[in-house]
């Protein structure tokens, strides 16, 4: 089986790449953002004319935590669109049958009850600090369910939540929650400080899924037949939720992330600084009811992912160790 791996450089798109790679299975098709860039339509249609992919895994996307989502919302609305537009549309034109598109748990309203369930998308306001990528992914999954309906591809959406793991990206301004708090209390340990403060007030509630457990899940549900998928989603709710279905306060990581890094001063929080959404829990019936569930826990996680943090420090956001 042939497959386009759109943004295989990325933390998903390398996880994806390694367990393809892993089980035989598949011709991989892949090219990084120099050589083909996705938000060009026509050398969109050129590459897919000329590889003619049988299947296509869209994990390529602008991504970041609140400060990138806040300072660059017109970056984060316009590449995502254009790439979810440019990849979806000519997989399309050139006969790919089915195509799995990756989005996040920020397309949910900000206050969405908890746990989030699929039939929740569009049902109120969106959180505002992410609300151009939200938007972006939003577009996406219905793309997906547009091409399903019109023309009856079999096109997939799955939703995760906070990712982590190898492959994470550590920058001190653009980078997510978890990574961004990991290299935070690295630093300080390194340097002797005795305090390490935190934007928020450290009471949101987070779910994290380790980023080998969402590849896992991408390729189980890529490998479903149609009629066990439709079976489970509707032709205006089609996409699937995976998680980890376990939470934890913002506060209570950073004394995990204390625990791991080996960081013994006081933890203070910066309540002037934006929380972001109250709560992001998901709601994974769907997937589990099909047979699957995530298999890697939060602590074992991170501590892997501080391993390969240490081991290839020199490359991680120009990081060096003092």
């Amino acid at each position: 089986m042939k497959v386009f791996l759109a943004g295989h450089n990325g933390m998903v798109g390398a996880a994806i790449h390694r367990l393809m790679d892993a089980t035989g299975r598949f011709e991989i098709i892949t090219s990084d953002s120099k050589s083909l860039n996705l938000t060009d339509q026509s050398a969109t249609r050129e590459f897919m004319a000329h590889h003619r992919p049988d299947v296509v895994v869209l994990a390529a996307a602008k991504v970041g935590g609140i400060h990138a989502n806040n300072s660059y919302p017109a970056d984060f609305i316009y590449e995502n669109i254009a790439i979810a537009s440019n990849v979806i549309h000519q997989a399309h034109c050139f006969g790919v049958e089915r195509l799995l598109q990756l989005g996040s748990s920020c397309i949910y309203p900000r206050n969405a009850p908890q746990p989030m369930h699929e039939e929740h998308l569009l049902t109120g306001t969106l959180e505002p600090t992410n609300e151009p990528y939200a938007i972006a992914k939003i577009a996406g999954i219905k793309l997906c369910e547009s091409y399903n309906r019109q023309y009856g591809r079999d096109y997939r959406s799955v939703m995760p939540p906070n990712l982590y793991g190898r492959g994470d990206n550590f920058h001190p301004e653009n980078s997510h929650v978890l990574p961004a708090l990991l290299r935070r209390f690295h630093e300080a340990v390194v340097s002797g400080a005795d305090t390490v403060t935190i934007w928020g007030s450290g009471k949101p509630l987070r779910e994290f899924l380790h980023v080998d457990d969402l590849a896992n899940a991408c390729l189980f549900v890529l490998g479903l037949d149609r009629s066990t998928y439709e079976a489970h989603t509707s032709p205006m709710n089609s996409h699937i939720n995976v998680g980890s279905g376990t939470e934890i306060s913002i506060g209570d990581l950073a004394g995990l992330m204390a625990k791991i890094t080996g960081f013994h001063g006081e933890i203070r929080f910066d309540s002037q600084m934006p929380d972001g959404a109250p709560r992001k829990l998901l709601d994974t019936s769907r997937l589990s009811d099909m047979g699957w569930t995530a298999q890697i826990g939060l602590e074992a996680g991170v501590r892997a992912t501080y391993e390969w943090f240490l081991e290839t420090l020199q490359t991680n956001a120009g990081l060096r160790q003092r």
